[in-house]
């Protein structure tokens, strides 16, 4: 491990990141496994730049005592907070280079929506990259276009089922779903089977059935109003939200209002991230339930007949796939949930390879996305009860810009530059803006982990603003609180954004090479390994089991509840659609799982407008879905949509071909992006807040 070594040649200014991404010939993908002595039996090349690492390989490191979890995700909600996988490389550097802790990042897979849309990428940025940029945010390995298929495939089946069934008789759908076979003898497919038994029916050959449970079996009988599935796109595409299906002349009138979703928003991408191995997986898509029958019956997808279908649309896309830094080290690129629409959270099967990689003292660093009220949340309270892993540290970044804004600051719009609020002293507003990262602090603190706040310092903050900020987070309960360099600025501090972040089985010789950067070591020894050292003391000092926000044996609406308080919510209203959900959920035997909401990441509130600690407003539910195979119901808060649209300028006018290398142009990141918006290059004059959690095994 750590044999393999680029040195990059850094420019200033800093270059687009795509240029800096097509600077570097990626390593073959062959040595990266090399040293991390992979097995050729549990890798499947797709490249030269990347291969699967095969999910079936967990058996053969079944007895590899694991290592610990780093989990990141975004805190301190800010209109464009887009920088966790920047940040993810930043934290693992942090291990990997100084404290000489073996170190794997784990990301998920960009949705193409955003990377046309309004955020850009999610390869990192400047010398943090994954590498090829490109082939990361378009395509990849076609993870997510399996997940398309597999979910409208689905769909089709539905509607098809319901057109078929409307215009045949029983013994009719019992003679097409059983056709004869050339010795004219009928008989079950192994799927059929499944049914069979649901329905409580021992028989084994078609024409045992008596005719009513001929009808049982053939007829699923689904009440197409109460059909939740729609069908699925990576591309942001607002007029598809609602749309009629049905309309053509051979469908004879069965028409029905429905609409897409964006390809991440799947509950088969939610499946692909919870999952924990290939059976696993069959059986998480074959209890996907679509709707119900008109006597109010869950239908699934074995129901139809499809789950064994949509298990070979994905038994590729479970394997993790292997990537590299620019520097030539490795990450398990796996999955990619939305966090406002979906749980928002790298792989199990990835964190569990990575876990098993570095062993014993080792680290994984692995992503969620947004806040502590949605990142955190789900994560804690959705990820940890299906991995049974444990969190024992969370570290929140802040920055003293984020917190003037949740202090009353002026607003920041897209295209404008900062208000001079925002680089100039005001420990007034600081102070009032940390009432949000208090709120975080204490929601964190009540899952039983220890917080480290780490203030990202920028050559604009006074020591005055920072001494703020560390008081207002040990009074409100912080282990330690630590300024800290997370991302660059400007002169001397921008020696950071150079680095390639060496971040994964750092080896004591390349860490020594990289240390003889004339002042690079006095640099990150000042801004970061007070803020490691730190968080290994909050690590070694757990004093509290992991404590979950609600028991999962509470009504739905409990759940809800719980959760709004949490934000600052001081009731919930259902609307008469989310009402008849629950009821009908609960009914239906589903009240015991865990609850996933879908809501705005720019507040604790359903009011993106709304900044700070909010606290004494009404949380609205709109309406009520369940991602049965998955594993959680999903409340959908205020206006959010699972569907994004396109900004007036979106990312594409920037994005080509050029034609004479077949090289990408104009790709960008997301903290790119923000550097176009005037609100500073990198991202972290944004964003910024990043929990970190360390994880290990139950």
């Amino acid at each position: 491990m750590g044999k393999t070594t680029r040195k990059l040649e850094v420019a200033s200014p800093v270059p687009a990141d795509i240029d800096i991404a097509n600077s570097v010939e990626p390593l073959h993908i062959s040595q990266i496994a090399e040293d991390l002595n992979l097995s050729p039996n549990i890798m499947i090349f797709t490249g030269s730049t990347r291969l699967r690492f095969c999910c079936l390989s967990l058996m053969s490191l079944k007895e590899v005592e694991m290592g610990i979890m780093w989990w990141l995700v975004g805190l301190l909600q800010h209109l464009l907070e887009k920088a966790s996988p920047l940040l993810l490389l930043v934290c693992a550097k942090l291990w990997g280079l100084f404290l000489i802790k073996g170190v794997v990042t784990c990301v998920r897979q960009p949705s193409q929506g955003p990377t046309f849309g309004i955020k850009g990428g999610a390869a990192g940025g400047g010398y943090s990259q994954v590498i090829p940029m490109d082939e990361f945010n378009l395509h990849l390995t076609g993870d997510i276009h399996a997940i398309t298929a597999a979910n409208n495939l689905l769909a089709a089946a539905i509607d098809t089922r319901i057109f078929h069934e409307s215009t045949q008789s029983d013994k009719a759908l019992l003679n097409r779903l059983c056709p004869p076979n050339k010795e004219g003898k009928r008989s079950f497919s192994g799927i059929m089977f499944r049914r069979l038994k649901k329905l409580g029916i021992s028989k084994s050959k078609p024409e045992e059935l008596t005719p009513e449970e001929v009808k049982k079996f053939a007829r699923l009988d689904i009440d197409p109003d109460s059909v939740t599935w729609r069908r699925v796109m990576d591309v942001n595409d607002r007029f598809l939200r609602k749309i009629t299906i049905g309309q053509g002349p051979e469908e004879k009138g069965m028409v029905r209002e429905t609409g897409f979703d964006i390809s991440v928003a799947s509950e088969i991408m939610a499946v692909l991230a919870l999952t924990t191995s290939l059976s696993d997986m069959r059986e998480r898509l074959g209890k996907m339930v679509i709707g119900n029958s008109k006597a109010g019956d869950p239908i699934t997808a074995d129901d139809l007949g499809v789950g064994g279908a949509l298990t070979v649309l994905m038994k590729d896309a479970i394997n993790p796939t292997l990537m590299q830094t620019l520097e030539g080290t490795p990450v398990l690129v796996h999955a990619g949930p939305f966090a406002n629409i979906a749980h928002g959270n790298s792989s199990i099967v990835a964190d569990k390879i990575a876990l098993k990689l570095v062993g014993p003292g080792g680290f994984v660093v692995t992503e969620a996305g947004f806040g502590a009220d949605i990142g955190t949340e789900k994560f804690m309270n959705i990820k940890c009860r299906y991995s049974g892993l444990t969190p024992q540290c969370a570290i929140i970044v802040a920055t003293i810009r984020a917190l003037k804004m949740h202090g009353g600051g002026p607003e920041v719009v897209a295209g404008k530059p900062l208000d001079r609020a925002y680089v100039t002293e005001n420990v007034s507003l600081v102070e009032a803006g940390c009432v949000n990262l208090s709120r975080h602090i204490s929601n964190t603190k009540a899952y039983g982990v220890n917080v480290v706040v780490a203030v990202n310092k920028f050559s604009t903050d006074s020591d005055a603003e920072l001494n703020a900020v560390r008081n207002a987070a040990l009074a409100a309960g912080a282990f330690d609180a630590v300024i800290a360099l997370i991302m660059p600025m400007e002169g001397k501090e921008r020696l950071v954004d150079f680095l390639c972040f060496p971040h994964l089985f750092m080896s004591t010789e390349r860490c020594s090479t990289w240390l003889l950067i004339p002042g690079l070591r006095d640099l990150f020894s000042n801004f970061q390994v007070d803020l490691g050292i730190a968080v290994q003391k909050a690590c070694e000092n757990v004093t509290q089991p992991l404590k979950f926000l609600y028991p999962l044996d509470i009504s739905i609406k409990e759940k809800i509840e719980a959760i709004a308080k949490s934000y600052g919510a001081s009731g919930v209203e259902y609307s008469e659609q989310a009402e008849k959900q629950i009821e009908m959920y609960s009914k239906q035997g589903f009240s015991g799982l865990p609850i996933c909401m879908a809501k705005t990441q720019y507040s604790f509130s359903h009011n993106a407008a709304q900044k700070g600690a909010p606290t004494g407003f009404v949380l609205p539910i709109r309406d009520v879905r369940a991602s049965i195979g998955a594993g959680f119901i999903y409340p959908l808060v205020g206006t959010m949509s699972t569907m994004p649209g396109l900004p007036t300028r979106p990312c594409f006018y920037d994005i080509d071909l050029d034609t004479a290398t077949g090289r990408v142009i104009g790709l960008l990141e997301s903290n790119a992006m923000l550097f176009q918006f005037g609100i500073g290059r990198p991202v972290s004059s944004v964003v910024l807040p990043i929990s970190c959690s360390c994880l290990s095994p139950v």
